[in-house]
């Protein structure tokens, strides 16, 4: 590629085709123990989620509101963490992690549109139990299937808008000189600070889209939670008190995994974590927390349990 000489300054630059990415580690040793790790910890995720979304469709008594933005959790997640890992677990075999342009635009483009819808799910997640606690007569005419199905078309249509509005002013941007990224993944705030351009505009639209979308989202969330105190609250019955809020357990310990990997990775002051503390915060974020949704909600979840096992009690009566 021929060389573009910029109007403000004497040098000669190449505008940048490829990107390269770090990685987690450099160290060889370290890298033959990730590899296996984050296969098999990939691997579960998509397991774990799939079978939640074929056991909520299969089984007739999971049909609800709850379990259906459940399954929509698992889908987002299951696309999250597939358009980060696969690439990472590649490039354990390859001396130099280059990605292409346009490569990394759509990661990232993918990955924020997860990201951000996931949390206008969590919002919407949060509203159903609020009715479900608040106003159980009317739990069934609120949450219709059609609203149900509106809620969810706006999850996913903000995230698309939120992650169109970061990615096309942040790969508009003229890049060259060092396409060294300090990541594993295309990380937008490691790419844009590459820019020979000012990227203040740029930086400017994607705070805008994270205090729209993410601190918004999480406004509705304690709102929902603080309507739903209000609703333990007037409640006589400490057994009816602690079961309405068993069923709010597994969403909030969701929530708060989400929300507080999330504010540890991307509100802090850049001196007080080092770039290593980073990768690892974002390995949890991107990789972990995918995994860890299906079991939260599995675990102490005595509809799923009964679900699994009569799925299971059909597939070996149908092998028979």
């Amino acid at each position: 590629m021929m060389p573009i000489r910029l109007m403000e300054s004497n040098k000669n630059y190449t505008p940048v085709a490829m990107f390269v990415l770090l990685g987690i580690s450099d160290e060889e040793d370290l890298q033959l123990i990730l590899f296996p790790l984050f296969l098999g910890i990939y691997l579960v995720t998509l397991l774990w989620n799939l079978t939640l979304i074929i056991l909520i469709s299969m089984d007739i008594h999971l049909h609800t509101p709850m379990y259906f933005f459940l399954s929509v959790l698992s889908f987002i997640d299951i696309c999250y963490t597939t358009s980060i890992s696969p690439r990472m677990l590649s490039d354990f075999f390859k001396d130099e992690k280059t990605i292409s342009f346009i490569a990394c635009a759509t990661q990232y483009c993918v990955a924020s549109w997860m990201g951000q819808s996931e949390f206008c799910l969590l919002a919407a997640m949060a509203y159903d139990r609020y009715v479900a606690i608040g106003h159980p007569l009317q739990y069934s005419s609120i949450m219709a299937p059609g609203l149900c199905w509106k809620m969810v078309a706006t999850a996913f249509g903000t995230g698309f808008l939120c992650s169109f509005l970061e990615t096309v002013p942040s790969f508009n941007l003229y890049y060259c000189g060092s396409n060294v990224i300090q990541h594993f993944f295309c990380n937008i705030s490691e790419i844009i600070i590459l820019s020979c351009s000012s990227p203040f505009t740029t930086q400017m639209i994607i705070f805008l889209v994270v205090l729209i979308v993410g601190f918004g989202s999480l406004l509705i969330i304690l709102l929902s939670y603080g309507f739903i105190a209000a609703s333990i609250l007037k409640i006589s019955s400490v057994k009816s008190s602690v079961k309405a809020f068993n069923t709010c357990a597994s969403h909030l310990a969701v929530v708060t995994l989400f929300y507080g990997t999330a504010l540890s990775v991307y509100v802090h002051p850049s001196s007080r974590h080092s770039e290593q503390q980073d990768k690892m915060l974002s390995v949890f974020y991107v990789i972990i927390i995918p995994m860890l949704n299906p079991l939260i909600y599995s675990l102490r979840n005595k509809d799923i349990k009964e679900a699994l096992k009569r799925l299971i009690n059909r597939v070996t009566h149908f092998t028979q």
